[in-house]
């Protein structure tokens, strides 16, 4: 159903809007609209054009939450005042701006000294010193590495060349680094020599004393002591990010339901008047919540609301909050999916559940895999709020009562006596039209049962919508009901053996409603007093409405014809756990089946068949059923925050 709407106007003093937003308005749940839109008209009146200032105070909370873990304590949060918890937030940043400074400081240099130790770490093997190679005058020297791949060609290079002396330092699965000393004369040959040899030079650093083992042992010692300061500045810091988490917690939801309430301006007016300056927020609310909100500001001499029912809203149309049962709140999903009912219209989603989780039972009936799908949609539903799963139980518990009117349990049809029938076995004589199968001729029954159904739905939506053409004269109005309803029961009638009406009765039965079908639009101009009774051309008028007639004639067949899907499905069911029970090797006479077999055959079925019966459902709700008397063109209800006890 459609929770009943009630629009307010909420009037003060301009100074005490926040105190009136977060006492009263923020504990609501109210969709605003532009008071300016709304009041159109009415004079001096303008928006608010102050900046929120609280932007750069959320900006600095949510970089204070982001150095803690997220989690919000468990423990109850101090007390803070918006004011009390921007001056908090403005303070601490810089407090622990500089701590982390300092720790990016530390890790700066320790990354420079990583990058030195680790530049100079393969070469630990040469004992010789760095600093007096690095001075070599009549020597060239090169620190570097080879990929393994190139060693072979490079080791035969470097042991044929008498002017050059190679000595390899370190190896691993990729690499071999080392060093090679060149006379200055051969250095420019040497070079473009092991750079075609895919030699890859390493640059030493200067600053090191000794051999590189020397040099490592120096700088392995610095990078201690920068972890050991690194570590320490850590703790620091995270001792007291600990000790300021409730606080920072609290500031941050201060500033930033603040920032919420102020952004309610956006959606206020202000009076222009001189010297007393009032605001105005005008939205809708639930009937009971905004009861509760006239009585909580009853005694408050600053606050002025006003009422109105949805029919006193001069700008904007209600908006629309569902409200149904458990057992249909699944259903809402295709519902959002189509488009949300419009407030005046009928909430179609008890009819949406029942028809749908039948039409499904009747498709997929069996009582081993409707009680999977019913207890798989219902834990997942419940664990993890999937309305798709919730829809799967509830069409779950239709398909096991439909499995024991089938007889069908995991697709074995001697473990119990159908209810009703066996779809594949049943079938029923029809004059003129010769033996059908039973469930054929039922679901075609069924579905002029909901045909006329969902007409007396769009009668129903139309009367509320004060739409007469729709309601009386339309397709799918009185006339379209009593022109189908008509041939329902010449049909029921021919098939049970009894007399038809006489022929003018049936020339008025179906006569006149098509008639009326053919001149809705005229009548209703003529009933409304308009001038122009038939629009446009005579001629043109007579053309298109005999085309819409044939239109709306062919709609009524192939939306029943479109019903013969049910039995299909439910016929194709039987026949490919029949399937299942074949490949498994079971018979009457020998019921020893592989079990394995039949386990995944019923998994494969239940997995796929259900699935495309769900689209199929679907598509016989959203096209033959929908269609006649559904518009889904309402707005939803949003309200501006939840209602919290902040």
């Amino acid at each position: 159903m459609i929770e009943k709407m009630n629009f307010i106007s909420v009037t003060g003093p301009k100074h005490d809007i926040d105190r009136v937003i977060d006492n009263y308005i923020s504990r609501h749940e109210i969709h605003l609209e532009n008071a300016l839109e709304e009041l159109q008209g009415t004079a001096k009146l303008s928006a608010y054009t102050e900046t929120n200032p609280y932007r750069d105070s959320i900006r600095l909370a949510n970089e204070l939450i982001g150095y803690t873990d997220g989690v919000k304590p468990e423990a109850a949060l101090p007390a803070m005042t918006v004011d009390e918890s921007m001056a908090y937030i403005r303070d601490l940043v810089p407090q622990f701006a500089e701590i982390k400074a300092e720790i990016e400081q530390l890790q700066k240099e320790r990354d420079q000294l990583q990058d030195a130790f680790d530049k100079i770490a393969p070469f630990r093997g040469l004992q010789y010193d760095v600093s007096r190679i690095l001075n070599f005058h009549f020597l060239r020297f090169r620190f570097g590495r080879i990929p393994v791949q190139y060693w072979t060609p490079f080791s035969t290079y470097s042991a044929e060349d008498p002017s050059m002396v190679f000595i390899q330092c370190a190896a691993d699965s990729q690499y071999i680094w080392g060093v090679y000393f060149v006379p200055v004369a051969e250095h420019d040959k040497v070079d473009a020599v092991y750079a075609s040899l895919h030699f890859e030079k390493t640059f030493i650093p200067e600053e090191y004393d000794g051999t590189p083992e020397d040099a490592c042992s120096a700088i392995q010692t610095k990078l201690d002591a920068l972890d050991a300061r690194l570590q320490e500045a850590n703790a620091r810091f995270q001792e007291r990010i600990a000790a300021e988490k409730p606080k920072i917690f609290r500031a941050s939801e201060k500033v930033q339901r603040a920032s919420e309430n102020f952004d309610v301006r956006k959606m206020a007016a202000i009076t222009a008047n001189e010297g007393n300056v009032f605001y105005i927020i005008c939205g809708w609310l639930t009937e009971p919540e905004a009861k509760a909100l006239m009585q909580e500001t009853a005694g408050d001499p600053n606050v002025v609301i006003l009422l109105e029912e949805p029919a006193s809203a001069k700008h904007s149309s209600p908006p629309t909050k569902l409200r149904n049962w458990r057992f249909f709140k699944p259903f809402e999903l295709f519902i959002r999916m189509y488009g949300l009912p419009a407030y005046n219209e009928y909430d179609p989603t008890p009819f949406v559940a029942l028809s749908y989780a039948f039409i499904f039972g009747a498709m997929f009936g069996d009582v081993g895999q409707g009680l999977l799908l019913l207890i798989g949609g219902w834990l997942l539903y419940h664990f993890k709020k999937v309305p798709l799963a919730g829809i799967i139980s509830r069409a779950g518990i239709f398909s096991i009562l439909f499995g024991f009117l089938f007889g069908s349990v995991f697709g074995f049809e001697d473990w119990i006596e159908p209810l009703w029938l066996r779809p594949k076995e049943e079938t029923i004589d029809v004059p003129f039209v010769g033996t059908l199968n039973t469930v054929l001729v039922v679901a075609i029954a069924f579905g002029m049962f909901m045909i006329l159904v969902t007409m007396i739905l769009n009668i129903i939506n139309g009367l509320r919508e004060k739409n007469l053409e729709n309601a009386v004269f339309g397709n799918n109005g009185i006339a379209g009901i009593v022109f189908y309803g008509s041939l329902v029961l010449v049909i029921v009638l021919f098939m049970t053996g009894h007399s038809l009406p006489a022929g003018i009765v049936m020339a008025v039965m179906f006569g006149i409603p098509l008639l009326l079908i053919v001149l809705k639009e005229p009548l209703t101009n003529l009933i409304r007093h308009k001038a122009e009774v038939i629009p446009g051309s005579k001629g043109m008028f007579v053309v298109q409405s005999f085309f819409e007639l044939f239109e709306v004639l062919l709609s009524y067949f192939s939306n029943t014809i479109s019903f013969v899907r049910i039995g299909a499905f439910a016929i194709s069911h039987a026949a490919m756990m029949e399937v299942v029970l074949m490949l498994a090797g079971y018979t009457a006479e020998n019921p020893n089946a592989n079990i394995l077999v039949v386990i995944l055959g019923n998994l494969f079925v239940c997995g796929m068949e259900g699935l495309v019966v769900g689209i199929q459902v679907l598509r016989l709700e959203y096209y033959e059923m929908f269609s006649r008397f559904y518009k889904g063109t309402g707005r939803e209800f949003v309200p501006y925050t939840k209602t919290t006890n902040r």
